[in-house]
């Protein structure tokens, strides 16, 4: 019954957002969350009439800018710790932070067979270099580190490290060739629905605190009816589908 409850505040919210006026709005995304937010903003721009300007980067770096005034009206983190310091802080709206996916952490190469599926890779020494997102900015580089450190390799591979300032970059340097694997989320390594090429090991979620990533809307979009009509698409059939298919759990 609840869930029925559910479902009809979010279309009562998105038919409010067709009557509005279209708007712009910005939002901040957690970098790995790119790809299927751009699907879900496009989709919410069909439904509502309104455009969700998205900009992509870590979680801590979107901290501090919101603290310094950035403009944002919504952000999508990667955690739910950043989230409600904001609302503690007086940065967030008290009561709209919600979790709008469960992140999972994998070890990917762009090259087949170069990952086993229990990544014992990380213990062979048959690599120069290993990318992770800064943990200090980025929850799925701290992740990366409490995995080192569960596998009792993390000083092993300290000296192989190379430090990414985002998910994505950290990707991009597997990409790239100039690291032979790294620790990205699950979700960089689907497109269209479907797993890329390369090797991958889905790290035990026993390695690593769980990511739930949180959203909240800012002190900048309080009261505002697009802003609300985007955290309430979010929840929708049409946003879950798409967010279950890069791999996320809800």
């Amino acid at each position: 019954m609840q869930s029925v409850f559910s479902k009809l505040a979010v279309a009562l919210v998105l038919c409010a957002a067709v009557l509005a006026r279209a708007e712009d709005i910005s939002v901040a995304v957690a970098a790995n969350f790119t790809a299927p937010m751009q699907q879900i903003a496009a989709e919410f721009e069909k439904a509502t009439g309104h455009k969700a300007r998205l900009t992509f980067g870590s979680t801590g770096k979107f901290y501090a800018q919101i603290k310094e005034g950035a403009p944002f009206q919504l952000l999508l983190a990667a955690d739910d710790e950043t989230p409600a310091r904001l609302v503690r802080e007086g940065e967030g709206v008290a009561g709209s932070q919600f979790t709008y996916a469960v992140g999972k952490l994998v070890l990917w190469s762009a090259r087949p067979g170069f990952v086993d599926d229990k990544g014992e890779v990380l213990k062979s020494g048959k690599f120069e270099h290993l990318s992770i997102a800064n943990p200090k900015l980025a929850p799925y580089g701290m992740a990366a580190t409490e995995t080192l450190k569960a596998l009792g390799v993390a000083d092993v591979v300290q000296s192989r490290i190379v430090m990414a300032e985002n998910i994505t970059q950290a990707q991009q340097y597997v990409v790239s060739g100039n690291a032979e694997l790294g620790f990205v989320a699950f979700s960089q390594i689907h497109k269209d629905g479907k797993l890329m090429d390369g090797s991958y090991w889905l790290v035990p979620a026993r390695y690593y605190s769980p990511i739930r990533q949180d959203a909240v809307i800012l002190a900048k979009g309080k009261g505002n009816a697009a802003v609300e009509a985007l955290a309430g698409f979010l929840k929708s059939d049409a946003a879950t589908k798409i967010i279950k298919s890069y791999g996320y759990d809800l």
